[in-house]
C-alpha cells in the first residue's frame, strides 16, 4: 500500500512536493536533494505528514 507523502524545505519550511512512497519497505522519514522555487537553489526536502 502507498502512502502520500508532503515534502518541505528545510531552509524555508515551504511545502513544495507531495510524492508517494511504500509503507512497508520505507519506515524511516525521506530526504531529497531538490530544488525550491522560492529559495531559488537546491536544498534538501525533509517528508512531513
Amino acid at each position: 500500500m502507498k502512502d502520500k507523502v508532503i515534502l518541505t524545505c528545510t531552509v524555508c519550511l515551504s511545502r513544495n512536493y507531495t510524492t508517494t512512497k511504500n509503507k512497508k519497505t520505507h519506515t524511516e522519514r525521506i530526504e531529497l536533494k531538490k530544488y525550491c522555487p522560492k529559495c531559488g537553489q537546491h536544498t534538501i526536502h525533509k517528508e512531513t505528514k
